[in-house]
């Protein structure tokens, strides 16, 4: 199967059945509900497989974007992606291979703007990866959570999440959850910091 990004560049992909990449369709379908989001925003993409999610949302304008993905061997098919982007995207992006449990027991400093996840599907990993997302405050207290899943297993927000928008296409269903207000507020009073300059982000798009 012949993998292409919005742009029309092929992408790589990953050799047999060891990752189960996201369609076109539905990639498609979350660059056009995030169209104003985008732009500006940090993206951080666990799971990512071949990572064509992080390639997309680097070419829908966002500003910083942290792939994730355990399997070496599908790193590096992300890797290649990333960095085929070119010159212009090679300070912007980030590709760690590491658990994604082991991952978000950790903090982020920034929070993310939007996180999309696309665990395997009979792992039962959305509502820890959640849990683990808002426990460690790796999200804006205003931004959304995007889960890629079963259309047959469609997991339930656990406490401190709200779901706020799902959609099936064909076996796959899309859902977007946001911290509840209460939950929010405590993340947001939990990530103030004194005024002044934030140290810049950057990357050589070296593994992490």
């Amino acid at each position: 199967m012949v993998l292409r990004l919005s742009s029309g560049r092929k992408l790589h992909s990953p050799e047999g059945l060891i990752a189960r990449p996201t369609t076109a369709m539905v990639r498609l379908a979350v660059m056009n509900m995030l169209a104003s989001e985008l732009p500006d925003c940090r993206w951080l993409d666990l799971c990512s497989g071949s990572g064509a999610m992080a390639c997309e949302a680097l070419l829908h304008g966002a500003s910083w974007v942290h792939a994730v993905e355990r399997d070496r061997r599908i790193a590096a098919v992300a890797r290649r992606n990333l960095q085929d982007l070119g010159e212009r995207f090679s300070s912007r992006w980030q590709l760690s291979s590491i658990a994604i449990e082991k991952l978000l027991l950790q903090s982020d400093s920034t929070p993310f703007d939007l996180i999309y996840a696309d665990p395997p599907y009979q792992a039962g990993l959305h509502g820890p990866i959640a849990e683990r997302i808002r426990d460690q405050k790796w999200l804006n207290p205003n931004g959304s959570l995007l889960l890629e899943c079963s259309a047959n297993q469609r997991p339930v927000p656990p406490k401190g999440w709200k779901e706020v928008r799902f959609k099936r296409y064909g076996r796959t269903m899309l859902l977007r959850w946001q911290l509840e207000e209460s939950a929010a507020e405590r993340t947001a009073a939990a990530i103030l910091v004194p005024s002044g300059d934030k140290q810049a982000q950057k990357s050589d798009g070296n593994q992490a």
